[in-house]
């Protein structure tokens, strides 16, 4: 069994977290993150990814990204399909699939790249085919990225807003994929 750690966009790592982290890794539970509260003043995705690996050394590995944050939060960029997940209600029910915002295409192929690196790095067949300039499938990605997180190799890294429902949907599914 796994665990999802839920942190504020705003606090990032707190004392509890700290503590709660040691447990899980004294007993080797494999867990992801939730980047919550994506909506509220001062949020920020990016520092919360920073805390993770500098106060937690945690190998905080982001499957996803905001698009905007604060009240311009309006959804995220899916790093496997490379998909920008818009939403356009407040209640998780109008989603829609569009390309990745032209401001954030560089660093959306940052992140991307991180996360082929260590997928990469993982499974030697996808090693080969990395080498070799061959893409990954989603299906791949998803099996290296399962098989890493079980392993505690990787700590994938989400985000979103409950309380708007924006991001849920997508943390469920990484549940369940991961």
């Amino acid at each position: 069994d796994g665990s999802v750690t839920v942190l504020c966009a705003k606090g990032g790592v707190e004392p509890q977290t700290e503590t709660v982290w040691r447990q899980a890794n004294k007993y080797m539970v494999p867990r992801m993150v939730y980047v919550n509260k994506m909506d509220i003043t001062g949020a920020d995705f990016y520092n919360c990814v920073e805390q993770l690996r500098t106060r937690l050394q945690a190998n905080a590995v982001p499957i996803a990204l905001p698009i905007g944050k604060e009240d311009e939060f309006k959804g995220i960029v899916d790093l496997l399909t490379m998909e920008a997940l818009v939403h356009y209600d407040d209640l998780g029910k109008d989603v829609r699939k569009e390309e990745i915002p032209a401001d954030m295409k560089e660093i959306a192929e940052k992140y991307r790249t991180e996360l082929v690196e260590h997928i990469a790095e993982v499974d030697d067949e996808l090693m080969e085919k990395y080498l070799g300039g061959e893409e990954f499938t989603v299906e791949e990605m998803k099996a290296a990225i399962r098989k890493s997180t079980i392993a505690n190799t990787m700590v994938p890294v989400t985000c979103g807003s409950s309380y708007k429902s924006k991001g849920v949907q997508e943390l469920l599914d990484n549940i369940v994929d991961y």
